[in-house]
């Protein structure tokens, strides 16, 4: 039996297309395979022109909903935030989607017009692979930064697929970056020196600030995640819809509190997003309710569904913003991307 049907109703697959033109034939994918920007003066007509389904056709009403995110998201610009926000992702769970939000955000806030670094600080070098970084053994790379003291600069490369965003690789020389930096002078807080040394150096130089920098995490709680904790001032944590995701969710907190009652008094949980998310099981249902009730302001409105298309994109080396953008899964992680920057106006907390 095929299990990425119901889970993927909007990816394009021939059974999807063929609802969307019993739903629509304006709205279906296909006629938004091409990246078309919408006037503000038209958008509200083409949100009209989209038929409201109920739950009762769950397929046709995932197929609307994807159509009017296309509508109110194509061509938008994001806000920029009044100084450069540094965003720590953080799960010492493994497999809740921590780089594949980490990439995907990124990317659709640089699509959306702003300035955004990602610091690949995993020994697994996923985000390296999934922005189509250069990250084979001697490459220049947060370990150099972080054991030898290289300036950033020297690390960061463009990312070839997205205009507006950069990023420094992991190579594999940083899975002993753990032990090495043991016996180093203020082991805690060197990705952080380097960091405000790079974004101070871009802006005397006269190039435009960057807006946003995320630092990508491995999925525990050693030097390297202590590293990117104190370097970041907000964390966002991407829970999996699932009963063990709550009780992680817990031990990561209590080590945020040590952080910042420690080393890093500035940070702040500012956003949780709910991460493989099956709207038809009653157990998803809960742990999201769960999550709003103890954290109504962190938790974004958007959730991201199981989507084929977000695990495919890494295999090409991209993120699933360039590989599917018409994709669910890509409208979802641009409409969390809104909502992310959105915050920065909107919160007092993050001003």
């Amino acid at each position: 039996m095929n299990t990425d049907r119901p889970d993927t109703p909007s990816d394009d697959a021939p059974w999807a297309e063929s609802v969307a033109t019993d739903v629509s034939r304006e709205t279906g994918p296909a006629a938004w395979s091409a990246q078309v920007t919408h006037p503000d003066t038209h958008r509200e007509a083409l949100m009209r022109s989209v038929p409201e389904m109920d739950d009762s056709t769950p397929l046709a009403a995932q197929l609307a909903e994807d159509a009017r995110r296309r509508i109110e998201l194509d061509g938008r610009r994001f806000p920029r935030p009044e100084s450069t926000r540094i965003i720590t992702v953080a799960n010492q769970k493994g497999g809740v989607g921590k780089t594949t939000t980490t990439v995907n955000i990124a990317a659709g806030l640089a699509r959306a017009g702003l300035k955004v670094l990602v610091l690949d600080n995993d020994p697994q070098g996923n985000a390296s692979t999934a922005l189509g970084l250069e990250h084979r053994a001697g490459t220049p790379s947060i370990y150099e930064v972080l054991v030898e003291d290289a300036p950033l600069a020297t690390a960061v490369q463009a990312c070839p697929d997205v205009e507006g965003l950069w990023g420094v690789p992991a190579t594999i020389d940083l899975s002993g970056a753990e032990i090495e930096l043991v016996s180093l002078v203020s082991r805690e807080t060197r990705l952080r020196k380097a960091l405000d040394a790079y974004l101070k150096d871009r802006v005397a130089q006269g190039e435009e600030r960057i807006d946003y920098v995320f630092v990508d995490c491995p999925p525990s709680l050693g030097l390297l995640t202590v590293n990117a904790f104190v370097t970041g001032r907000e964390v966002l944590i991407p829970i999996q819809c699932e009963y063990y995701a709550l009780e992680g969710l817990s031990q990561l907190l209590k080590t945020i509190e040590l952080i910042k009652a420690h080393l890093n008094p500035d940070l702040i949980v500012s956003t949780i997003l709910l991460t493989m998310y099956d709207g038809r099981t009653n157990l998803a249902q809960q742990v999201a309710d769960e999550v709003r009730t103890h954290f109504p302001q962190q938790t974004l409105r958007t959730t991201v569904p199981r989507s084929v298309r977000i695990s495919e994109a890494p295999s090409h080396g991209q993120t699933v913003m360039t590989y599917d953008p018409g994709s669910t899964g890509a409208l979802a992680y641009l409409e969390a991307a809104r909502e992310v920057a959105e915050h920065a106006v909107q919160r007092a907390d993050l001003q």
